[in-house]
């Protein structure tokens, strides 16, 4: 796609607004247009009062325009103003080129309940804020209502934050086999699963280093998420030497959630989630993605439905606290009927949480080399999926408690959990809304160091400390010094000590 700016916005934003149109598009620096490459063009010019954007995009030989003004007030910065200037003008010129209207209008970041956040703390009412979304950001009314609710709930939920809190993630980059549709840092070749056991003793040292160096900073621990890849593809042996050398270095007693993303159905057994039990795990997660063997099949998962019930029954069975359960709505393969099926047995099975994706087309994944035309700007049942998640879970008594939102997802929606009440996952609020820092070990894991003193979302400074990519990497190089002395200057720099 190529972008032709006469604006002081910044270029990426506006590569956004078209991505919401022609999902999978690149931006080439090429000054000649590809046969059948998009173009977006957009102008901007400071009027009386406020801002008027002109846009025009256009695809072979059709082409559309419109403009959209947006006025100066108080409440909001020049630059969000330039936005919503840019966004109505682009909305509308791409909606009458295609004819489709985007359901979350020109919000495109990965926190939709963060503009909403904002308004409630500049003190406008609940339906206040819903008519700004709908009315500014263009926002459907029931995704409007869907960002106002959670933005509620998560605010009950995180209370005041404290500089002294933080949480702790834990990297296991390793799967059984890779799903089409996977893009992060996960392996599956023989060679690489035997480096587990060198890698468990490397990650050892890390979580070692980390909770030294939280009790250093004077920090309090709430919650500790191991995550993948499949932590559950660990061996019992191996799970009970790392789950008993995390309560060696760490009281897990006192953590508000301690959660085990045991994800594959394939990789669950008694045992394992005996030990987990046994060693302090408060939520553990077990994944479908769908209740239909074919769409498994088509994305890769090695495992059956059959091997989910097993899955689910040992976990509630467990004893855990907490079971949740992802699924997936406009999988390949997949459509309303079977998904509302899915939706309705996992319903049924009556899980504390539920996670429901939207499908999303990552440029590293399989999927892509299989079929290169798969992003799909209206997703087709996605959006009927969607909804009927949504419905379904709160005529069964769930809530949403977050929600966030990726780029190359089928017809742009959302990620949403649910849960019942009291059993929230508090990790996910904290790791999403960047509430307090985030301490990571192992191979493709990102820390966070959050500074929460200031009044609101916008004010928090963030340093990412980069774990490497991949296992091998990571085996040979360390890097705790660094990631140490980057903390205590944070802290120190801020008065957070």
């Amino acid at each position: 796609m190529k972008i032709v700016l006469d604006s002081p916005i910044n270029k990426y934003y506006v590569q956004t607004l078209g991505m919401i149109f022609f999902p999978g598009e690149h931006f080439g620096e090429n000054e000649e247009l590809a046969p059948g490459e998009p173009l977006l063009s957009v102008r901007t010019v400071e009027e009386e009062g406020g801002i008027r954007a002109f846009a025009t995009m256009s695809i072979d030989d059709k082409s559309e325009s419109a403009e959209y003004f947006a006025e100066f007030i108080p409440e909001r910065t020049a630059e969000r103003t330039l936005k919503l200037a840019i966004g109505g003008a682009v909305l509308a010129a791409g909606g009458a080129l295609l004819g489709y209207r985007p359901a979350w209008g020109m919000m495109i970041g990965v926190r939709p309940s963060k503009v909403a956040s904002e308004l409630l703390d500049a003190g406008n009412s609940k339906t206040r804020v819903k008519k700004i979304l709908n009315s500014d950001y263009l926002v459907i009314p029931k995704k409007a209502a869907l960002a106002t609710n959670i933005a509620i709930t998560e605010k009950n939920i995180i209370g005041a934050p404290s500089p002294k809190d933080c949480s702790v993630y834990i990297s296991i980059p390793f799967c059984p086999t890779r799903c089409t549709y996977c893009s992060f840092v996960s392996y599956t070749s023989k060679r690489l699963l035997s480096l587990i056991p060198e890698y468990i003793e490397k990650l050892k040292t890390d979580i070692k280093a980390n909770f030294d160096l939280i009790a250093r900073l004077g920090l309090r621990v709430r919650t500790l998420y191991i995550g993948g890849g499949t932590p559950t593809i660990l061996d019992a042996r191996q799970l009970s030497d790392l789950l008993g050398y995390i309560a060696s270095v760490t009281d897990v007693s006192a953590l508000d959630e301690y959660t085990l993303e045991a994800g594959r159905p394939d990789t669950i057994t008694e045992e394992k989630f005996k030990i987990a039990k046994e060693y302090g795990v408060t939520r553990v997660s077990v994944n479908p993605q769908s209740l239909c063997d074919d769409v498994l099949c088509t994305v890769g998962r090695s495992h059956t439905v059959d091997q989910f019930y097993e899955a689910y029954d040992i976990a509630k069975r467990s004893g855990i606290r907490t079971v949740n359960v992802d699924l997936i709505a406009g999988l390949p393969n997949d459509n309303f009927r079977m998904f509302s099926h899915t939706m309705d047995e996992i319903i049924r099975l009556d899980p504390e949480n539920i996670t429901v994706h939207t499908f999303c087309v990552k440029k590293s994944a399989e999927v892509l080399r299989q079929n290169s035309h798969i992003y799909s700007v209206r997703g087709g049942d996605a959006g009927k999926c969607v909804d009927y998640s949504q419905i379904k879970t709160d005529q069964a008594g769930y809530i949403p408690y977050y929600m966030y939102r990726q780029k190359n997802t089928v017809g742009n929606l959302e990620n949403v959990g649910f849960s019942k009440p009291g059993y929230e996952g508090l990790y996910n609020i904290y790791m999403m809304e960047e509430i307090h820092s985030i301490f990571a070990a192992g191979a493709g894991a990102v820390g966070k160091l959050v500074d929460n003193t200031g009044d609101c979302c916008n004010k928090r400074e963030i340093e990412r400390l980069f774990h490497q990519k991949y296992p091998y990497e990571y085996l040979k190089e360390d890097r705790r010094e660094a990631f140490a002395e980057a903390a205590v200057r944070f802290y120190t720099e801020r008065g957070m000590l």
